[in-house]
């Protein structure tokens, strides 16, 4: 019996730990929030947590300090790739901690209770936070995806046909930069003949922004490579980690599936890759091209 409660105790002490982590996560977010909206919500979420420590602690009878390893990594999380994906993927975990919560519910009646509130409660909020970012996620879509699908093709072909990885390197950044400021020119044209909230000039920024960096990390193998096989083979390979990246983003930020799109984003880069390659050696025997 003794051994059961000494046990029970432990488990509400790194309940306690994760409250009081959390609510220093929120209340930090909150006081670098220009949006006031964001940053009551925020704080309120903060004190729903410390709520939450208290009553823990009701039971422990202890001060628990947070986690400031974790704290730090979710306030940089948070700054770097947005306020929403770090709260949302900060309350990925409370998925594992429900099943420690239902696996106490018959010791102390009130776990569940606290946890239906919390899930409840901060889900509302958190789906209340509005972020700028997050209404352009179409742009930064269309910027990533054409990137990914329109370089690897290009890239494959050039491979073929050029077989040198300086000449592939420049005619990539040639083609990359020119697709980048079109992409940019006809998403803004779209944007405004859509008239809808988003802002045209900064539709065509993101797009043309994600489609440039996404030409620099394709074309970066072959610049550091004299072999354009083993280049291309590099730059395939950053292209599906970039699409898994991304995807994973959007997975938690917007509450979407993840595997789907990823092998789909997979699957056309590789088919356009392919295909590339092929034109590429059909073009340089047919033609005759020797570089």
């Amino acid at each position: 019996m003794e051994l059961k409660k000494r046990s029970l105790l432990k488990k509400l002490e790194s309940y306690q730990k994760k409250e009081i982590t959390e609510h220093l996560i929120y209340s930090k977010l909150a006081k670098v929030q220009k949006d006031p909206k964001n940053r009551d919500i925020l704080e309120k979420i903060g004190k729903d947590e410390l709520a939450h420590y208290e009553g823990w602690k009701s039971y422990t009878k202890k001060e628990i300090a947070p986690s400031k390893l974790k704290t730090y990594l979710f306030l940089f999380i948070s700054r770097v790739f947005g306020l929403t994906f770090g709260i949302k993927l900060l309350e990925k975990g409370e998925e594992e901690a429900q099943k420690q919560y239902d696996g106490i519910k018959n010791d102390l009646p009130d776990a569940e209770r606290i946890v239906k509130d919390e899930n409840e409660h901060e889900a509302q909020l958190i789906n209340m936070i509005d972020e700028e970012r997050l209404k352009y996620v179409g742009s930064i879509v269309l910027g990533l995806s054409d990137a990914l699908v329109e370089l690897t093709g290009c890239l494959a072909g050039l491979t073929l046909a050029l077989q040198k990885s300086s000449l592939v390197a420049l005619s990539g950044l040639v083609v990359g930069v020119s697709a980048a400021l079109s992409m940019a020119v006809s998403e803004y044209l779209s944007t405004k003949a859509e008239e809808g909230e988003q802002n045209p000039l900064k539709s065509s920024i993101y797009t043309g922004i994600v489609y440039m960096v996404t030409v620099l990390f394709l074309v970066f193998p072959f610049l550091v490579s004299s072999n354009p096989y083993f280049s291309l083979l590099i730059s395939i390979l950053i292209a599906i980690l970039l699409i898994a990246i991304f995807n994973f983003y959007v997975s938690v930020a917007k509450d979407k599936g993840f595997f789907k799109p990823f092998i789909e984003m997979v699957l056309m880069s590789l088919a356009v890759a392919g295909i590339s390659f092929g034109v590429g050696y059909i073009l340089r025997e047919t033609m005759g091209i020797n570089v």
